[in-house]
């Protein structure tokens, strides 16, 4: 997922990058505002990290612009702790608020949460019958899955990795969330084998290779992408 980044200090915003992108996350970083409003477009942000007290636009001005076109989680990061600053940031869209110092791994489990709340508003907004990309046309109601327009057919479990990964493309899906999405349990480091049989049994139905697969790619360390 792609978390924005825009802090004016730099040992700030190289903190948070280290930390977000060691949990998996993508992270596009700015030292000022700049350039933020120009390049959003393209960046597709699933979450932003803002600063309040930036020289040349500050975080309150930035969260009202992108408030007017975009819905993702906002979350302030400041050294500013008076209640009407927090009040002014919170009412004109930001969702969570952390004062500077804080600790790297509140913040990122500020981040998690925000991520797991909007996904959970949003689901109306998600694609929820079929899903028709790249040769792929998977259909959740009949558990059904063409492949270059050949019916391949998946146990329930394969079928519930490949939607959930199709679901999520563009994104890196944690061998945590597979697992549970597939199960319905709470994820065990020893369960990693069973999702890589089912990741392994998926590539060669689809005759994709380990080594140099078209779609379903390995995220060392993390979990498994694949690309939009």
């Amino acid at each position: 997922m792609n978390i924005l980044v825009v802090d004016d200090e730099k040992e700030i915003a190289d903190l948070i990058d280290i930390y977000l992108k060691n949990e998996g996350f993508n992270v596009y970083k700015y030292y000022n505002s700049k350039n933020v409003l120009k390049d959003i477009e393209n960046l597709k942000i699933d979450l932003a990290i803002l600063d309040i007290m930036m020289p040349d636009i500050d975080g309150l001005s930035l969260c009202s612009k992108i408030r007017k076109k975009y819905t993702f989680p906002i979350i302030f990061v400041t050294a500013k702790v008076e209640s009407i600053d927090k009040i002014n940031g919170l009412s004109i869209g930001a969702d969570d608020y952390i004062t500077k110092p804080f600790m790297p791994l509140e913040l990122v489990a500020r981040v998690k949460a925000q991520l797991r709340r909007f996904k959970t508003y949003n689901k109306s907004n998600i694609e929820t019958d079929i899903i028709d990309f790249r040769g792929i046309v998977i259909n959740n109601k009949t558990h059904e899955f063409f492949y270059n327009d050949q019916k391949i057919n998946l146990t329930p479990i394969e079928f519930k990795i490949l939607w959930y990964l199709c679901l999520n493309r563009g994104n890196v899906v944690t061998t945590d969330e597979l697992f549970k999405n597939a199960w319905d349990e709470k994820y065990y480091k020893l369960d990693n084998n069973t999702i890589m049989v089912h990741i392994r049994h998926l590539r060669e139905k689809m005759k994709d290779t380990g080594k140099n697969p078209k779609y379903i790619l390995t995220i060392w360390g993390v979990g498994y992408k694949i690309e939009k």
